[in-house]
């Protein structure tokens, strides 16, 4: 599981890079302050939460634990929960698109998918059980 928690974190982290370098050189000036610093955020959290992924990855291998393996998980689901409903918000604000506002009670769920991935993490380090449990 520990590559795939590589794999998806480069995935992640490349494209934080190409949507942070499009925010940044085609959105800015062109779209409201609010639209721009949505994209902002979500860039910033998801390049945050790639690199936690690939650390994740990386401890698995020392810390094969079920609390490891549901850190992991968090960030990903926190990813596509925090960072995606950021960018759609972000973009319907861009194209000045309404009907879009019941997606902002979803992003603090994916706040709480990376606070409980870190969580988890760390209660990891403690364990002294056998692997899985």
């Amino acid at each position: 599981m520990h590559k795939t928690f590589l794999k998806t974190s480069v995935i992640f982290a490349a494209l934080s890079v190409i949507v942070g370098a499009y925010t940044a050189h085609k959105l800015r000036g062109t779209v409201s302050d609010q639209a721009y610093y949505i994209f902002e955020t979500a860039v910033r959290y998801q390049f945050y939460h790639a690199i936690a992924l690939l650390f994740t990855g990386i401890l698995y291998k020392q810390f094969p634990f079920k609390t490891t393996l549901w850190a992991g998980r968090f960030f990903i689901i926190g990813i596509f929960l925090f960072c995606g409903s950021l960018y759609i918000l972000g973009w319907a604000k861009a194209a000045v698109k309404p009907g879009y506002e019941w997606l902002g009670p979803i992003t603090p769920f994916g706040g709480l998918c990376f606070i409980l991935g870190w969580v988890l993490l760390f209660i990891a380090f403690f364990k002294k059980t056998s692997p899985n449990k």
